[in-house]
């Protein structure tokens, strides 16, 4: 995937990173979501449109249209598939999925880059008892549906925000930035029917990149795949599950697919894995 002249510049020359660094404050932020939120944006959504060929059936359009940039970013499907088949583990989003060994006491890489699991979760403790797991990173592009589900069934046993710098997750911006170390990350343990726990995490974005997720009520920590988790809102995203050692069992068909730069194409709510009996 080619990255554009802007990206290059912002994080490829040095006057770009100046730049960079005053995009990444709060404030301008927190500016560009209002007007990614006004009417004033909703100009902007045609253009999207046809600059990602974004196909739009399917697509619940609100009578008189999106009213704003981010109102369309977040829309919804009327009509979708999951695959419900029990110990089934489902693709959260839709998006481009790389598989990654967990191996022990080492970083795994991203898009060129590596990164220690203890750094992205934070919590090295935890790190350690997903040594020798898998790692599904689902990296989504902005034509790319920005809501995600639960990958599978299970109880929530803990929840955490990770504030941080937002940068881009393009893979020109991970050749110079820690991205996950500074990005704003989300992410809850799961305990599943199988074997130990499945860690999913979303990561926000360059400039807004909000991560929207649905409130769990405190009595009720069960969750089903399928269930809408959250969303995005405009930036690019990624969402990642993390399995404990042989706890699934990778659906072999999808190393089948056309992909590149070992990414494989993978649409919301399809088999991705199998749960191992625990």
């Amino acid at each position: 995937m080619k990255d554009s002249l802007l990206l290059r510049f912002l994080y490829r020359t040095v006057p770009g990173r100046l730049v960079l660094k005053i995009l990444v404050q709060p404030k301008i932020s927190k500016a560009a979501g209002i007007f990614l939120s006004s009417k004033a944006s909703k100009c902007l959504v045609p253009y999207y449109i046809r600059k990602h060929q974004i196909d739009m059936r399917g697509i619940e359009i609100p009578e008189g249209g999106f009213s704003s940039f981010n109102a369309f970013f977040t829309r919804k499907r009327s009509m979708e598939y999951f695959d419900l088949t029990p110990a089934c583990v489902i693709s959260p989003c839709d998006g481009w999925l790389t598989l990654v060994d967990i191996g022990k006491d080492t970083v795994f890489t991203v898009k060129n880059t590596c990164y220690s699991l203890g750094d992205l979760l934070k919590d090295r403790a935890l790190a350690e008892r997903f040594q020798g797991g898998k790692a599904f990173i689902f990296r989504l592009t902005p034509a790319n549906y920005h809501r995600y589900c639960y990958a599978a069934d299970g109880q929530v046993v803990r929840s955490r925000k990770i504030q941080g710098k937002l940068h881009c997750v393009r893979p020109v911006a991970l050749e110079t930035v820690p991205v996950f170390v500074q990005n704003c990350r989300e992410y809850q343990v799961i305990r599943t029917a199988g074997p130990g726990m499945v860690i999913q995490m979303e990561i926000g974005a360059l400039l807004v990149g909000k991560i929207k997720n649905r409130p769990l009520p405190p009595e009720e920590r069960d969750v089903l795949k399928g269930d809408e988790k959250g969303w995005f809102e405009f930036g690019g995203s990624t969402v990642i599950l993390l399995f404990q050692k042989d706890a699934v069992r990778i659906n072999e068909a999808l190393y089948q697919r056309d992909g590149s730069d070992e990414e494989i194409p993978v649409g919301r709510g399809e088999s991705i894995a199998r749960l191992q009996e625990g």
